[in-house]
């Protein structure tokens, strides 16, 4: 096969990259981590999901590299490791996770045009949602005339979206007041100055920048999911640890900085997107102007890494008989076009929820981070069990840690999204049966017991939405 035809480059994978994980989450995410903690307890966040994310990378490319016959990367493994059971819960939660991030990106969109046009403000009105609808279908439209081309796209845009955040990172260090950072480092001061920010524990204050987190890692796996599509496999590994790299460094910096700008009862008050108020503060109207320029071209070009993403998830998995062939069907340009009109579709009639939510950005980011910790931990537990059974010890190590960190994350911050996903998993069910009878695979004893286990999860997290113990608006 000629590799060299069509195929997307280092460069691309990396705009891919960059682009899917520095979406709305890095405009906001200096409000969020300084309302739950301190310099002290944030940088030490930073540490452990770092650590955490950089073992999962660790892990992808190591199974990219010993297995690259399964081409549908994270869900493949999911499969290789679990039989197809494991990849269709893989699969569906990836799949999931992508376009619940894409509702998210509508909201966040419209509500950035409102600072431009009022008809959008607070962007969960019927102009944004039709707006917004209008946005995803021609997304839809262009990914399905050859996702190469959407890459390249991704690519020029990525550039765009990233000059703001290098401009808003030099004035936050040409700004920056040691005496400010360090005034109270570990968040332990109570008092008036420090209103709307958690004050206690450096445990708790790390526990609860964990879902902000994670949110803005998601989508570092992405040169995974199309690495089919790379030039070469060598190509996707590079790409994803050099953006890795360069993603843990524009958080930290983003998030970090700002608190020897202003203090961090300002910072956690701030309205999004936060780091264009603390660029109004430090500089003036500008530096909001500019940021929320930034942020549009973020939104739009973010929003087309993670529509062309959820396609081609449902696509490799359907090429791998763990969901019905209709969802692999491709085009003449090689594009899911059955998957990417599913999705559209039900992206479509989900959106018009957000005149019934007052949350909806919030809402629909927590259960994107939750849906994708399952795609991300089936990465952790086959790398466990392909290095035991080739005696990689080292490698065996790596991917406990990963799914170890992924557990972690269940269950200190996001146990109650976890349970709603679990939801998911009843009309999920019921395409994984179709997909069964249509390939002729009798499901095994433990696959139904898998399949009574979550759907048990899914009736519990159903009661305790009903008496109000998890709240969904």
């Amino acid at each position: 096969m000629d590799t060299e035809k069509k195929g997307i480059g280092k460069g691309e994978l990396i705009a891919l990259i960059v682009s899917s994980c520095i979406g709305t989450g890095i405009f906001g995410i200096t409000s969020d981590v300084s309302a739950a903690a301190a310099p002290g307890p944030a940088l030490l966040a930073w540490v452990f999901a770092g650590l955490g994310f950089l073992m999962l990378v660790l892990c992808l490319n190591n199974l990219s590299e010993k297995r690259p016959d399964l081409e549908a990367g994270i869900f493949s493994y999911a499969g290789a490791g679990f039989g197809p059971m494991g990849e269709f819960i893989s699969g569906w939660s990836y799949w999931l996770s992508a376009w619940l991030g894409n509702i998210a990106f509508a909201t966040m969109l419209m509500a950035s045009l409102g600072t431009f046009f009022p008809v959008f403000k607070g962007g969960q009105n019927v102009p944004s949602i039709i707006v917004a609808i209008i946005f995803c279908w021609l997304l839809t439209i262009l990914v399905n005339n050859g996702v190469e081309t959407a890459s390249f796209v991704n690519m020029i845009g990525t550039i765009c979206k990233v000059l703001p955040l290098i401009i808003f990172i030099i004035i936050m260090i040409v700004s920056f007041k040691s005496g400010m950072f360090t005034a109270d480092f570990w968040g332990r001061v109570a008092n008036n100055a420090s209103k709307g920010t958690t004050t206690g524990s450096t445990w708790s204050q790390m526990k609860g920048t964990l879902m902000t987190l994670i949110w803005v890692f998601i989508g570092v796996e992405s040169a995974s999911v199309m690495g089919h599509r790379a030039k070469s496999r060598k190509d996707a590994q590079a790409a994803t640890l050099i953006s890795y790299g360069l993603l843990v460094l524009a958080y930290v910096l983003i998030s970090i900085l700002p608190y020897g700008v202003l203090t961090r009862a300002q910072l956690a008050g701030m309205g999004q997107p936060a780091i264009g108020h603390v660029l109004q503060m430090t500089v003036g109207n500008w530096g909001s102007i500019l940021i929320n320029v930034g942020l549009i071209i973020s939104t739009i070009v973010s929003w087309l890494s993670w529509t062309m993403l959820p396609a081609e998830t449902t696509m490799l998995v359907a090429d791998d008989k763990a969901m019905p062939k209709l969802w692999g069907d491709t085009n003449a340009k090689n594009a899911p076009t059955a998957s990417l009109m599913i999705t559209g579709v039900l992206q479509t009639i989900f959106l018009f929820s957000l005149l019934f939510t007052q949350k909806a950005y919030e809402f629909a980011y927590s259960l994107c981070a939750a849906a994708i910790l399952f795609s991300y931990l089936f990465v952790g537990l086959y790398q466990m069990k392909y290095s035991k059974e080739n005696g990689e010890w080292g490698q065996f190590t790596i991917g406990l840690l990963s799914a170890a960190f992924m557990f972690a994350c269940m269950f200190l911050a996001g146990w109650q999204e976890v349970l709603l996903v679990s939801i998911s998993f009843i009309p999920g069910f019921y395409i994984y049966y179709l997909a069964c009878k249509e390939n002729n695979h009798k499901m095994t004893t433990a696959e139904k017991w898998v399949m009574t286990l979550i759907l048990v999860l899914s009736v519990v997290a159903i009661w305790l939405v009903a008496n109000g113990t998890i709240a969904i608006s």
